[in-house]
C-alpha cells in the first residue's frame, strides 16, 4: 500500500497530460463512499468533488461518517472530507465541471438544492454549500447528464428540451442560453433524444448520444461541433461505424468519450452486448480528419462486456466498465485468442490500441462511471469497494510514479 500522499499546492481544475502511466496501487489517503454509486468527478483548485447516488461518506480510516446526499468534496492532498460542503440535492448528480473562484457547477436529476428551486443544473460555492448568486439557467424538462466547461461557456448535455433540445452552451458566469449555438440533435433511436457524454478540446466539441442527426446532417451517435468561431457549426467529420446496431435492448450504445491532452484525437467507448462491430469497444478516432466515412484509426474490444468510461492522458487511454478482458476482437462473452484479462479496469496504448501491462484489477458490479485526470494522478468513480486489490468504496486515486 502507498501512504498518505504528500502533495504541494495543486491547482487543478482540468484534466491533464500525464508523462507516464500512473501506478497500480492506490492512494490510502482518499474517502469512501458507502452506498449507491458515483458518476462524476471534478477538481477545482485541490479539492475532489463526488457526485452521484448515495447518501453516506466516510473518511479514509472510516473512523467518521457524514451524511451526504448525492455530492460531497474532500482535500485532493490529505483527503480530508470538506464538513462545510454538504449541499441537499434531492437526485442523482450524473454531471460536474469545475468553476472560478471555488465553485462547482453541479448537473442531474434535482429540482432544488438546499430546498431552493434549481432544476437540474445549479452552480454552487465550495466553501459552505450554497447556489452561487448570479447563476441561473432555464433547463426544463429533463435531466443533465454530461457537463464541459471552457472559459466562460458552459456546454450542457442531457435529455432536457429547454433551452434547447438536449444540448445547449450557456454563459458559465449568468446561466444564460448562447444564441449563437443552435445545434439540434435529432432523429433518435430512443423515444427521447438525449447526449450521454460531452468532451471540449481547443475548437472542437465531441458529442455522443441517441441522436443520428445533427442540425439534420447524418451523425449517427457521434459527432464533432466546429467552436472556433462566434456561431457554432457542425463539423465536416462523420463517422459510420455507429450506425450498425448492437443488442435489441441496447438501441443506442455509445457512452463515453475523451480528448487527448493535445487535441489531436479522441477516444469512444460503447456497451452493446457480445456482437461484433463497435459493441462493446473502445475505438481511437482523429479529431481533424474530414469526411463522411471515418474509420477508427484503431478499436479494442472486449468481447461482451460494456465500457461507459475513458480517459486519455497521452500516456495511455484508461477504460472502464465491467469489462472483463482486453484485447478480445473474437470473444463472445468469452476470452477469445489474444485476450488478456482486465477485471474492471484497464489501459490502452495510445497508438498501437493494444492493452497495456496496467492491471490493477477492480471489483466489477456495475463499471467505472467516472475517470478523472489531473496532475498528480488519475481519480475512478464505481460502484463498488474493491479498487487496486484494497478497500477504496466507489472512489479511488491511482497516483503519477
Amino acid at each position: 500500500m502507498l501512504a498518505r500522499l504528500a502533495l504541494a499546492a495543486i491547482i487543478a481544475s482540468a484534466p491533464t497530460a500525464h508523462p507516464r502511466v500512473v501506478l497500480a496501487d492506490p492512494i490510502d489517503s482518499t474517502p469512501h463512499v458507502l452506498d449507491g454509486i458515483v458518476n462524476a468527478i471534478a477538481v477545482v483548485g485541490r479539492t475532489v468533488v463526488v457526485g452521484g447516488a448515495f447518501s453516506e461518506v466516510a473518511d479514509a480510516a472510516r473512523t467518521t461518517t457524514y451524511p451526504r446526499a448525492n455530492l460531497f468534496a474532500y482535500d485532493l492532498a490529505t483527503g480530508r472530507v470538506l464538513e462545510d460542503f454538504a449541499p441537499v440535492i434531492p437526485g442523482p448528480v450524473h454531471g460536474l465541471a469545475a468553476g472560478e473562484r471555488g465553485t462547482v457547477y453541479v448537473g442531474g436529476q434535482f429540482h432544488g438544492v438546499n430546498n431552493e428551486p434549481s432544476r437540474a443544473l445549479a452552480k454552487l460555492r465550495l466553501s459552505d454549500g450554497a447556489l452561487a448568486p448570479g447563476f441561473a439557467p432555464r433547463i426544463g424538462g429533463g435531466t443533465v447528464t454530461t457537463l464541459a466547461r471552457q472559459g466562460s461557456k458552459l456546454y450542457v448535455g442531457g435529455d432536457f428540451v429547454s433551452p434547447r433540445t438536449a444540448l445547449a452552451r450557456l454563459d458559465a458566469v449568468t446561466g444564460a442560453a448562447d444564441p449563437d449555438f443552435a445545434i439540434t440533435p435529432g432523429k433518435p433511436l430512443t423515444r427521447q433524444v438525449k447526449v450521454y457524454a460531452l468532451a471540449v478540446s481547443r475548437d472542437r466539441l465531441a458529442v455522443d448520444g441517441t441522436f443520428t442527426t445533427l442540425d439534420g446532417a447524418s451523425r449517427p451517435q457521434l459527432g464533432l461541433i466546429d467552436v472556433s468561431g462566434r456561431v457554432a457549426r457542425v463539423a465536416p467529420w462523420r463517422t459510420d461505424v455507429y450506425a450498425r446496431t448492437c443488442m435489441a435492448a441496447f438501441p443506442s450504445y455509445v457512452r463515453g468519450l475523451d480528448f487527448s491532452p493535445d487535441g489531436r484525437y479522441f477516444a469512444v467507448v460503447t456497451t452493446g452486448g457480445p456482437r461484433a462491430g463497435m459493441c462493446d469497444t473502445t475505438a481511437r478516432f482523429e479529431t481533424y480528419a474530414k469526411g463522411s466515412r471515418i474509420k477508427p484509426t484503431w478499436v479494442n474490444s472486449t468481447g461482451g462486456d460494456s465500457l461507459y468510461a475513458v480517459s486519455v492522458t497521452g500516456a495511455a487511454v484508461y477504460v472502464g466498465g465491467h469489462l472483463r478482458w482486453l484485447d478480445n476482437p473474437r470473444g463472445h462473452d468469452s476470452a477469445g485468442p489474444g485476450a488478456v484479462s482486465r477485471p474492471g479496469i484497464g489501459a490502452i496504448h495510445p497508438r498501437t490500441g493494444k492493452a497495456l501491462s496496467w492491471n490493477p484489477t477492480r471489483e466489477r458490479g456495475i463499471g467505472v462511471k467516472a475517470f478523472y485526470a489531473h496532475p498528480t494522478g488519475l481519480l475512478v468513480g464505481s460502484d463498488t469497494t474493491r479498487l487496486g486489490r484494497e478497500y477504496h468504496a466507489r472512489i479511488g486515486m491511482f497516483p503519477l510514479p
